[in-house]
């Protein structure tokens, strides 16, 4: 027995001295990796100063874990411009806004479009973003002819206010999830502009593949069963499956079908000429862009103004005075929209405060010198506009929601404006994302009042979005 005794604890300390080993040559081989990717990056001369993570990973968990606490650490230890690597690629993070600016403003001088390799993947390499030089600007005429304001006030104002009257009706006495309403509310106008007139048992079909495709494009390019890239990666091969069938049977009608794919397709007879490939990445492209910036955009909105009663107030003001010069039921004009200025202020200062749009990527094409660092050819530089949508010297009291201060028209075009953009790459759906938000309000403040239910936490990074969803009651204003 003592024999025995003494064999078992022999055996539990041999067992635990292997596990410790075995711990401490795990810790080994990461600090031995942390350091080669370190030793391997340092080699270059002239680089910002930060730190490369992991192979492969890099610091990717992280930044997406963390996003804007990520990026504060950062920038106190190693400065408004620094290295690291993300979503798969060695990057340069600029927080210094003369230098985004700098960025923005000069694309062709050795910078060209550099989103991650998932984004490419499930958007397409044809996508707007992705194209640079005579691709993006006969891509970019293309989109424009389709979203130009004269379009937006015959054709695409009167179809978008119908749909939004009637997306609202019966809403008295239910509690609804206003995030996902707004989502379903942004997808279906888009997706109803493109194809118009095909059957509605299509969205059906349609709407989960794209709900995968959405989710897999901020992600790491492993395209393993139970990744998120695998899903967005699956979900754009089935969304590209319907849309070829949907043009072969377009071009085997002779009906002159008036949407935007009709108009895509018969990009021929313009100057626009695109491939079926150019256009299938197009609707994608404007699917993606249009659906989370005019879903979020819209759910924040109910949100801030349901906190702030005298934004609100100021608002419905607006709005009932629009309602009293119309007939019951008649539907909002272009006039009524360009009378909208508070509504465009409350729009602006919702995308400035939440942040739909982090900032963009670019990709050197050589090495290049910056702000006194050397860049090498191939590396991204995230150009992180976030931070400058805090800066208290361009927005006193930056954290509080204050539309008034976008009264100031020169608001929207001074230099550091980069809520929709920049430069060349100005986001040629900003005006029809405005005014499908502004028809949105004006019907939801004029129709309802609201009270949220329950505790409503909002996400900030990488997107932003109520994690267990924005619920609110509603109730008919006039009651």
């Amino acid at each position: 027995m003592p024999f025995a005794a003494f064999s078992g604890a022999s055996m539990a300390v041999l067992l635990v001295v292997i596990v410790a080993c075995l711990l401490a040559f795990w810790l080994c081989i990461c600090f031995a990796m942390l350091k080669w990717n370190e030793i391997r990056y340092s080699r270059r001369k002239g680089l910002p100063p930060g730190k490369m993570g992991w192979p492969v990973l890099g610091q990717t968990t992280e930044f997406l874990k963390h996003g804007p606490s990520f990026m504060k650490k950062q920038r106190a230890k190693y400065g408004s411009v620094f290295k690291t690597h993300i979503l798969g690629c060695p990057t340069v993070i600029s927080i210094d806004p003369e230098l985004n600016r700098y960025i923005l403003m000069n694309e062709g001088k050795g910078l060209v479009p550099g989103y991650p390799q998932s984004m490419l993947d499930i958007l397409g390499k044809c996508n707007i973003a992705a194209v640079h030089g005579a691709a993006h600007r006969r891509i970019r005429g293309s989109l424009l002819s389709l979203v130009g304001p004269l379009v937006i006030k015959d054709e695409l104002l009167p179809k978008i206010d119908k749909f939004t009257r009637s997306f609202l009706q019966n809403w008295h006495g239910k509690t609804i999830d206003i995030q996902e309403t707004t989502n379903e509310m942004a997808l279906r106008v888009s997706f109803d502009q493109i194809v118009e007139h095909e059957p509605t048992a299509l969205y059906e079909v349609f709407k989960p593949e794209f709900d995968k495709l959405l989710v897999g494009t901020i992600s790491l390019p492993i395209n393993i069963p139970g990744t998120n890239y695998h899903h967005g990666f699956q979900g754009r091969k089935r969304i590209v499956k319907m849309l070829k069938q949907i043009m072969a049977q377009r071009r085997a009608s002779a009906i002159p079908y008036d949407d935007m794919l009709g108009r895509l397709l018969r990009s021929k007879d313009s100057k626009y000429i695109l491939s079926d490939e150019e256009i299938i990445d197009q609707i994608i492209t404007i699917l993606y862009s249009g659906y989370e910036t005019v879903s979020t955009t819209s759910m924040m909105a109910v949100k801030y103004l349901h906190d702030h009663p005298k934004a609100l107030e100021e608002l419905r003001e607006e709005h009932f005075a629009i309602r009293e010069k119309k007939k019951p039921g008649e539907a909002i004009d272009w006039n009524d929209y360009k009378s909208m200025s508070f509504t465009r202020a409350v729009i602006f200062e919702t995308s400035r405060l939440a942040t739909v749009v982090n900032g963009v990527l670019r990709r050197t094409t050589d090495d290049m010198v910056l702000n006194g660092f050397t860049i090498p050819k191939g590396w991204r530089i995230y150009v992180y506009t976030r931070e400058i949508n805090y800066d208290p010297f361009l927005y006193p009291e930056p954290f509080a929601f204050n539309p008034w201060r976008w009264l100031d028209k020169n608001m929207e075009s001074h230099c550091y404006c980069f809520i929709f953009g920049g430069g060349s790459r100005l986001c040629p759906g900003k005006e029809l994302g405005i005014l499908q938000i502004s028809i949105f309000i004006h019907y939801f403040v004029t129709s309802y009042r609201w009270e949220e239910v329950g505790r409503n936490e909002i996400h900030q990074f990488p997107r932003v979005e109520a994690p267990k969803g924005l619920h609110v009651r509603i109730s008919n204003y006039h009651d």
